[in-house]
């Protein structure tokens, strides 16, 4: 049993669906992250909430989940297998279409929904993330009297935008530079599509809410910041690892492109010129998946893959400092606030730590080249007692900004502005 967020209740309860691309359960990475975090608040707010979620292989019965107590109704599809490479090159040939507006492509799940949108009215309905913004139209005709908001994880043209850029400096990354380009173009049009067709537009940062709004002037955007219970980090974990006296720790799913790229400028970059100051550096790269990328790491000295783990607290509470080394990107990283409510000290680039309001030198330290990030990461290792007072400081920003008890009232305050209900 979760124990209840302490969050006030409403007045005038609202029916809310909520479209996801995933189970939001468990809330291991940033899309389920968010999504469970949305769903749990809005239910305790005393709502009455609807999900219909795709579901991915390995993924629990909702029936023994936390989703079931929380939710009046919860509908799950076979999310579709992954798109192999030649449909998405006659795609990217044939199709003016981004590649994310048919990763989700599913007759099932429309089905679904028709038979979702046909059987209860809507005050509010939630569309999580760009892969589910192929199914707005079927919203709208449906059920016009519907608040149709549109939850925008990251502002994904910009993120393809950072890609092209990093990627077309390598001559060995210029298939992938190509690529991004293309859906970047692609992306613009189908975000502002989405952004048209929304009631409202939810944004993780100021930086993604600027993006968004210079594709669509008119939307009304509000930015929600990605959140987490602050609480279920900083305890100790049941569980430590052992990592040694300086582990330099980083985590994310470890076939997303900007994890990848992080990883291997770091590994290739930074660590060589920490180590030759600090010998004994240890860097772990935590999550599931790694690309193949990443496979000329395994044996590296100073290297660790860990792949899939069942939880990444005891890798946080082990770290003597969390990096954060990422050249692309959009929206507010889980990884950083996680680590921050951990009590880590924190190194990261400028990007890595976009959307948190964070002061440098107080709460963690920024570095954009590898000398720098080298430099900091070395004099945190160096020095005990600041790593200390960073990492407190980290944890109260996040405590006081970015749990979920304190951004939930913010989206619930929103709800009555949108439809007809009182608050």
């Amino acid at each position: 049993m979760l124990p209840r967020w302490p969050l006030p209740l409403i007045m005038g309860a609202m029916r809310i669906l909520f479209l996801t691309p995933q189970l939001p359960y468990p809330p291991h990475q940033g899309t389920a992250l968010r999504n469970f975090g949305l769903v749990r608040g809005v239910a305790e707010a005393g709502h009455d909430v609807w999900l219909l979620a795709f579901q991915e292989p390995g993924q629990p019965d909702p029936a023994d989940t936390p989703l079931a107590d929380l939710c009046a109704r919860v509908q799950t599809v076979p999310a579709p297998p992954p798109r192999g490479k030649r449909t998405r090159l006659c795609d990217l040939a044939l199709s003016g279409a981004a590649d994310m507006a048919r990763r989700l492509d599913s007759a099932a799940f429309a089905g679904a929904l028709a038979e979702v949108l046909s059987g209860a009215p809507f005050d509010v309905i939630h569309v999580e993330g760009i892969e589910m913004a192929a199914y707005m139209p079927a919203l709208r005709q449906a059920q016009p009297k519907a608040a149709v908001i549109y939850d925008a994880h990251n502002a994904e043209h910009d993120l393809q935008r950072r890609v092209y850029q990093i990627d077309r400096a390598d001559p060995k990354r210029w298939i992938g530079a190509a690529y991004s380009f293309v859906q970047w173009r692609r992306l613009q049009r189908f975000e502002r599509a989405a952004c048209r067709q929304a009631t409202h537009v939810l944004a993780v940062s100021e930086a993604d809410a600027a993006a968004l709004r210079r594709l669509e002037s008119t939307a009304a955007i509000t930015v929600i910041p990605n959140g987490i219970d602050v609480a279920a980090y900083a305890q100790p974990p049941a569980h430590p690892v052992d990592l040694g006296p300086a582990a330099l720790v980083f985590s994310g799913k470890m076939d997303y492109r900007p994890n990848v790229d992080a990883v291997l400028w770091f590994a290739d970059r930074i660590l060589p010129r920490v180590r030759a100051q600090v010998p004994e550096a240890q860097f772990v790269a935590v999550g599931q998946k790694p690309h193949p990328r990443l496979a000329r790491l395994r044996g590296a000295p100073g290297v660790t893959l860990t792949g899939w783990v069942p939880q990444v607290e005891p890798y946080l509470h082990a770290a003597a400092v969390y990096v954060v080394p990422l050249r692309m990107g959009s929206g507010t990283r889980f990884k950083a606030l996680q680590a921050m409510a951990a009590g880590c000290a924190l190194v990261s680039t400028t990007l890595g730590a976009e959307g948190i309001d964070a002061t440098p030198g107080r709460e963690l330290l920024l570095a954009d080249t590898a000398d720098a990030f080298a430099e900091a990461v070395a004099g945190l290792l160096r020095r005990p007692d600041r790593r200390a007072d960073l990492g407190r400081a980290a944890q109260a920003l996040v405590r006081r900004a970015y749990d979920w008890r304190a951004i939930l009232p913010r989206l619930l305050d929103l709800y009555p502005t949108l439809t007809d209900t009182p608050p």
